[in-house]
């Protein structure tokens, strides 16, 4: 169960998170962002147990509403006479009538002055005594007054992280990262890796990162090595690199305890039926087996026999427990593939649920770093250390990352590696860190908005703007400007009083920063402008060339397509700039001493067609068709000075990454999304654009295509379906009644 509201809950539901805490059967939420309280039951229900329960939670929310004195001091004197020869409310025991009634006292004000104030109702305030005295609820508004507090922060960056970890000690605090090494680090694991270095520096202590290679079905070798490079890439370096296979030994041995004191049996139940079992609370047949059978399976299981591997081992902890994860999770199991490390020497290998608090213990973890994903786990986490007799270990919880369009999962981006969707797992379109990185997500932007999330708990799926808004502010400081002009039906232009003879002048590369550098820049009395600049441009009007001056434009030739094929302008050095509308890029066209560079501009789409794809949905189903666009440009000579991931600006187009030379000689540039809405569009169907399509796999389903929306991101059904929509009034505030009918 949980409990999610608002500090600003009005009136605050005090009760509901005095009986969260006290029952201890709700994790209570604090999010600002939602209205009113929700509560997630799990499917089940809650409701009064019998009548008289049912009369309290009708009083308490009726005395919140009491305004007058002689109401207020009636309802005291009923409350403090029905306490007079009991402890609570209903029965011998508090039941959810008390904290209904203590609720509704907290939020009345003028009734708790009344009641504090009057001194004659002893038997209300030994009862409203008690319960605020219960450790439950102290702890209902401790959290409470931390909400708040986090609620009222001006900087929500790393200040949100003010109260720090609970227990740290500066100098002695050491926080871990432990990906397994089956795969690449997506933007996921950023934020755990980020958080765990903050934490580490935030109190002068260490960080280890350690390769949970628990299962050497997934897992090799060069996946630790790209994982490191990945890590490199966010500027994160651990103090130590450790594997849990570092520690099997002392693991089968703390198994082998496990057997031994009775808490971990043998089980040779098929996995559909144990998963069945564990649902429904029921215990396994092998749960009551003596330690020596148990000792004996788990001996066969280490040899790797078709008997053993039959087998796995489980800790018993509980059957039919509220929280699932304690239903005797598996702790062990057989897998007779080869460790990239340790080779054939084992053949059983433990859980992570197992060996992660083991490891924490032993490589002196003060404090586990975990998503909220794993909290229904950290009971069991905790119920590990404690079997164990090992060393405790802090867990401190933050919320997952999730991006709308996005997906996480290792499964899924394996297919659309494996499918040639993509071009590798470095490919712009894809979350990994490779891939962010190389699409020109900065670390700096990165780590800003990680600490931005503070510590909240809430689990959302983010939108992508926010992220590049703070990449642009990162950027637009120290990216060097250049400018490009796209090849298709580009238009020459003639410039009356242009120079005689290529010109240069050197210019700088960033006009607010001269530490960017300077450039070089061409004047010719021929020059190249884009179809949508001459296109836009009106007789006799005058326009500004950037960093040259003014020119009016002459005359204009246009092609049978209606096209503009050349232009003739008149160079006016003095007019005002301030007085043009329209400030040009432009680039001089080549000479016999002057070149130009041929570009590729490369922009992206999402994947995926569905904001959120589900446990059930087929990826093959919302693949995006077209998600890479290319355009090819002129770009001036500057940009061959470029080196790979430098980070530019072309002037009026927007920011772009450098990706390397391609095959065919040409400079690739990625853009950059800035963070507003229609940049992070597709360029489908502009001119000059070439719409990359996916290979589409032999598996693919057809999706039905439907009418086209205006938008190029993804397909959208008619909210109003698909008859026009009739306007009832004249007003759009609220439709008005007849009243002459």
């Amino acid at each position: 169960m949980s409990i999610t509201l608002s500090t600003k809950t009005s009136p605050f539901p005090y009760a509901a998170i005095a009986i969260a805490t006290y029952t201890q059967k709700a994790e209570l939420n604090y999010d600002e962002s939602v209205d009113g309280v929700t509560l997630d039951l799990d499917g089940s229900q809650l409701s009064a147990e019998d009548d008289i329960t049912a009369a309290y939670f009708a009083l308490a929310k009726t005395l919140p509403t009491l305004t007058a004195v002689p109401d207020i001091l009636a309802a005291l004197d009923s409350l403090d006479n029905h306490l007079a020869y009991r402890t609570f409310f209903v029965g011998h025991d508090i039941t959810a009538a008390d904290f209904m009634i203590w609720g509704a006292i907290r939020v009345a004000g003028k009734l708790t002055g009344l009641l504090r104030n009057g001194g004659q109702y002893l038997h209300l305030l030994r009862w409203l005594s008690h319960i605020e005295s219960l450790e439950s609820t102290q702890v209902a508004l401790a959290s409470l007054t931390t909400a708040k507090a986090n609620k009222a922060r001006s900087n929500k960056t790393a200040a949100g992280f003010a109260l720090g970890l609970q227990n740290a000690k500066e100098g002695q605090v050491v926080t871990r990262f432990p990906p397994e090494p089956s795969g690449y680090l997506h933007i996921g694991h950023a934020k755990a890796a980020m958080l765990n270095q903050y934490f580490a520096k935030m109190y002068k202590g260490k960080m280890i990162i350690r390769f949970d290679d628990t299962n050497p079905t997934k897992e090799r070798t060069e996946f630790e090595e790209t994982i490191l490079q990945d890590l490199e890439l966010l500027d994160i370096r651990g103090d130590k690199i450790t594997h849990t296979s570092d520690h099997f030994d002392l693991i089968y041995d703390l198994a082998i305890q496990l057997i031994k004191s009775g808490n971990a049996y043998t089980d040779d139940t098929e996995q559909a039926q144990m998963r069945e079992e564990r649902g429904q609370g029921i215990a396994s047949a092998h749960r009551d087996d003596s330690i020596e059978d148990n000792l004996r399976h788990f001996e066969e299981m280490k040899t790797g026999s078709p008997e053993g591997t039959r087998w796995c081992l489980r800790a018993k902890i509980s059957v039919d427990s509220q929280n699932k994860a304690l239903r005797d999770p598996v702790i062990y199991r057989c897998n007779l593939v080869p460790h990239h490390r340790t080779g054939d020497k084992w053949k059983i290998y433990p859980t992570y649920d197992f060996a992660c608090p083991i490891v924490d213990s032993l490589e002196g973890v003060t404090h586990a770093l975990r998503t909220n994903e794993y909290r229904e786990r950290n009971a069991q986490y905790q119920w590990m250390i404690k079997a164990l007799g090992v060393r405790g270990v802090d867990i401190w919880d933050f919320s997952r990352l999730n991006f709308i369009y996005t997906l996480l999962s290792k499964r899924k981006l394996h297919w659309f590696v494996d499918s040639g969707m993509v071009k590798g797992w470095d490919d712009p379109r894809f979350p990994t860190i490779r891939g962010i990185r190389r699409r020109g997500l900065t670390v700096d932007a990165l780590s800003q908005f990680m600490l931005a999330q503070g510590p909240s708990q809430a689990i959302v799926s983010l939108e992508w703007d926010s992220i590049w808004a703070i990449n642009k502010k990162v950027i637009d400081p120290v990216a060097p400007r250049f400018w490009a002009v796209v090849k298709e039906k580009s238009v020459p232009v003639t410039i009356n009083g242009g120079p005689s003879a290529p010109e240069t002048k050197t210019l700088p590369r960033h006009k607010k920063n001269p530490e960017v550098g300077e450039k070089t820049t061409v004047f010719t009395s021929t020059i190249l402008l884009e179809q949508e600049d001459a296109a836009s441009f009106e007789d006799q009007e005058e326009i500004t060339l950037m960093d040259w001056g003014n020119a009016i434009v002459r005359s204009k030739t246009i092609g049978p397509s209606g096209d503009i094929t050349s232009l003739t302008m008149d160079l006016n050095l003095e007019g005002d700039f301030r007085k043009t509308k329209k400030k040009i890029t432009w680039l001089a066209q080549p000479t016999e001493v002057h070149s130009l560079v041929d570009v590729t501009l490369l922009d992206y789409d999402y994947l995926i067609t569905k904001k959120k794809l589900e446990e059930t949905d087929d990826v093959k189903d919302f693949v995006t068709p077209v998600s890479e666009f290319r355009e090819e440009a002129f770009a001036d000579a500057n940009v061959g000075t470029l080196t790979k991931g430098d980070i530019i600006q072309f002037e009026r187009k927007g920011y772009f990454i450098f990706d390397g030379t391609a095959e065919d000689g040409k400079l690739e540039f990625i853009r950059i999304p800035d963070g507003r809405a229609a940049n992070l569009a597709s360029k489908a169907g502009k001119p000059g654009v070439v719409a990359v399509e996916a290979p589409v796999p032999t598996s693919a389903v057809t999706v039905d295509a439907g009418p086209l929306s205006s938008s190029t991101m993804y397909k959208m059904e008619t909210v109003y379906g698909d008859e026009p929509v009739k306007p009832v009034s004249n007003t759009k505030m609220y439709a008005l009644p007849n009243v002459y009918d």
